[in-house]
This record gives C-alpha cells, structure tokens and sequence, in this order.
C-alpha cells in the first residue's frame, strides 16, 4: 500500500473521528460531562479532557509544535484538575470537572483543527521518518505504541494511529458507554 493511500485513509478516519467528538459535545450539557456516577468511574470530563490534552501533547512529539494548552487555557476551560492523567489513578482523577464547557468545547476544536491541517499538508513520506527510536526508556516501552512499533521505532503513522485516531477510539468508546449512564444514547451501532 502506497504512502498516499495510507494518508488518504488517515486523513478520511480522522475527520470521521473528530466527528463523533463533535456530535457528542453538541448531544451533551455540561451536567452530562460532569456526572458523578459512582466511585471507580470517571466522568465523562475526564475522557474528553484527557484524549484532547493528550493529542495536544502527542501532537508536539510528532511534528514538534508547542502545545496550544497554557495558563491562558487553563484559567478559561478550569478543569477541576489541570493535568490529562496519563500517569494518575482513577482515585486521582475521579475529580475531574470542566469548568467551562463552551471554552473547553474551543479548545477541543482548536486542538483537533490543528492536526486536520498538518494531516492535509503532510508529505505522505514523512509517515516512515522515526519520532522514538529504540531503546525505549521505562515510560515508553510499557505503552500499546511501543508494542506497535517496528524494528526502528515509533513512526509518525504509528504515532498518529496509536496516540491519536486509536487513542481517540478508546475514549470515545468510554464517552458513549457513560452516556447510557446521563440517560443519552450511544451514536453508532
């Protein structure tokens, strides 16, 4: 499969992606995003928070773009807790809250926006050039890209499939189970 076809059909995923995340943000107020459900479960603040923070980090590990997330974000989204969680327990972040849904809701598009755009730019043979190299240090050989990538190491495909699109994936397959919980429904069948 030529790297064209490859890019095509990761472009085309991603839009299809970004989406879902669209139309469940327009489906739910911020008492849904908010919900406490019981101890042990995340609310959905935190998968929507974590995967758009997450792909705003991963995003600067790929191309090496600064982070759009700042103060200025922070004091304007105000999540109960300003970190994406990555390295934190459920304990740890049962908490998670957004503050403001509408600048959350911007900074969401703002993040996948740009990352719509790199992929339209991308020079398709770019997709092969090695963002993590082996050896992998601790933090990165216990993650699911580490086990995804190749001989050289993490790719920009495997980059963008497994931290982004897969990732994204993942959470919003949470997003949709914990809607049934807010009494909405699931968006795809």
């Amino acid at each position: 499969m030529s790297n064209e076809l490859i890019l095509d059909s990761l472009q085309r995923r991603m839009k299809a992606l970004h989406s879902l995340y669209d139309q469940a943000l327009d489906t739910m107020t911020i008492d849904h995003v908010n919900h406490f459900e019981r101890e042990g479960v995340l609310p959905i603040a935190f998968s929507l928070f974590h995967i758009t923070n997450m792909i705003d980090a991963s995003f600067m590990l790929i191309t090496g773009a600064t982070p759009v997330w700042n103060d200025e974000w922070n004091a304007r989204v105000q999540p109960s807790i300003a970190d994406h969680g990555k390295h934190k327990t459920v304990e740890e972040m049962i908490g998670q809250r957004i503050g403001n849904y509408e600048a959350f809701q911007e900074y969401l598009q703002t993040v996948f926006g740009r990352v719509h755009e790199w992929l339209a730019t991308l020079d398709p043979n770019e997709l092969t050039r090695v963002v993590i190299a082996r050896p992998f240090g601790p933090q990165i050989a216990s993650t699911y890209s580490a086990r995804v990538a190749g001989e050289v190491g993490i790719t920009v495909l495997d980059a963008v499939e497994c931290w982004i699109y897969q990732h994204g994936l993942r959470h919003m397959g949470e997003i949709e189970l914990a809607r049934g919980l807010v009494g909405l429904g699931g968006m795809t069948s």
